[in-house]
């Protein structure tokens, strides 16, 4: 789900016209400006969508089903995670608004990598009874 989430950024990213940039750029705005902690179960809901929004870029008829379920998928993880997460994410969207918007693919695709990997981790961590190790938690 990784590689497939990080390859539909940098399809994006070659696909993106400053017309595609209104509808990412105004999701994570108004994501980053929910209430955190009571809210969080929207605010998460409101972080996945940019990856539903990736995925109608795209426009491939086999990956945008993928990615479409990717977001349901991140905003699980999200809400397990918590609102402690919220900083990262938000710091992350930026960084990915960022690469779309110069036109870097490889840099959107790797920014897509390393904030799930960083979700997944936290996740595990997470997850009771956890006594998982940083290298347990990458693998």
């Amino acid at each position: 789900m990784i590689q497939a989430q990080a390859m539909a950024a940098r399809m994006a990213c070659a696909r993106m016209t400053t017309l595609h940039l209104g509808a990412p750029h105004d999701s994570v705005e108004w994501a980053c400006g929910l209430a955190g902690k009571s809210r969080w179960p929207r605010k998460a809901a409101a972080h996945a969508e940019i990856f539903s929004l990736l995925a109608d870029l795209v426009d491939d008829p086999l990956l945008a089903p993928l990615l479409t379920g990717g977001a349901g998928y991140v905003r699980e993880l999200m809400l397990a995670v918590g609102c402690a997460a919220d900083g990262m994410i938000v710091s992350s969207r930026r960084r990915l608004l960022a690469h779309l918007r110069a036109g870097d693919g490889e840099g959107a695709a790797l920014e897509m990598e390393k904030h799930l990997r960083g979700l997944l981790y936290m996740w595990r961590l997470a997850l009771p009874g956890s006594k998982a190790t940083a290298s347990e938690a990458v693998t």
